[in-house]
């Protein structure tokens, strides 16, 4: 296949976990691919200087929360390749403490990235796929976008946002030949846990059994979880090369079951609590 007809990713936040990985399984298959990441120097062993998955790969600065390095990378990607086929929202953190002790310069950060960045760098990227009336949004949310955690809830709080936000981007855009999936990992081997995390210390002890706990755990078993960034690659590729994508792909069994569990919970209280729910409407003959 010429490399002028291969799909063309753009993911953010290559430096490590899934962006790396998503992005070395993008060029193993011979498609192109715009890497981004704040720091440029983390993305040289993507590929070998020289090698034909070098001339398909451009490597580029890109800070989500910088709207000109946005709209900079955006225009790099198409001057280069001519169009950008599928966008991969990958840049993001994990922040935890318990909602009480939660930092208000924490969260801000961490919204910042997780769910302003991720929108300036959609918006940036739609109109060309509206001209082409092609594109494949993926956006790499969380099991805790779907459900929330103890010691979590400012992360799963941008991640919920992501999830709304995305449902109604795909209203709009599946007209327009736009596809949008969520992508809700579990426990992976990624930084998360490690480097990436930032945690504020659970100092008030009615948490301790709950946040408190969690974010131990959590911090405990960096480089020990189930899920495999490189199958993860895989199964995102894979969604991308089918004609009716997912709304949702969740990854990991722990995540399945997490929010499986969830969902039969949600559709529990719903209809527990139908006829009040009902009854809250104008009866049918005062319409």
């Amino acid at each position: 296949m010429p490399m002028s007809t291969t799909p063309v990713w753009f993911i953010t936040g290559c430096s490590t976990g899934f962006g790396k990985e998503l992005a070395r399984a993008v060029l193993a298959r011979g498609w192109r691919c715009v890497a981004t990441a704040r720091n440029v120097a983390s993305l040289a062993g993507l590929a070998e200087p020289g090698s034909d998955a070098d001339a398909r790969l451009l490597r580029v600065k890109l800070d989500v929360t910088d709207a000109a390095q946005i709209a900079a990378a955006v225009e790099k990607a198409q001057q280069r390749f001519g169009a950008i086929d599928v966008l991969v929202n990958n840049a993001g953190y994990g922040y935890q403490s318990s909602v009480e002790e939660g930092d208000e310069a924490e969260i801000r950060a961490q919204f910042d990235v997780n769910v302003f960045g991720l929108f300036a760098m959609t918006r940036a990227v739609l109109p060309g796929m509206r001209a082409r009336h092609k594109g494949h949004v993926l956006n790499i949310t969380s099991v805790a976008g779907l459900a929330g955690f103890p010691g979590s809830g400012y992360y799963a709080a941008s991640k919920h946002a992501v999830e709304g936000w995305s449902d109604s981007l795909a209203t709009e855009a599946e007209p327009l030949g736009i596809k949008v999936t969520c992508i809700e990992p579990g426990p992976f081997r990624t930084d998360w846990a490690g480097r990436s995390l930032k945690q504020t210390p659970n100092r008030i002890a009615d948490y301790a059994d709950t946040a408190g706990k969690r974010m131990q755990t959590t911090a405990g078993y960096s480089g020990r979880q189930p899920g495999d960034p490189k199958r993860a690659a895989q199964a995102m590729i894979a969604i991308t090369e089918t004609e009716r994508p997912p709304r949702h792909l969740v990854l990991g069994a722990f995540g399945v079951d997490a929010v499986s569990k969830r969902v039969h919970s949600t559709l529990t209280d719903i209809e527990a609590w139908r006829d009040t729910s009902v009854g809250a409407d104008f009866p049918e003959s005062e319409r």
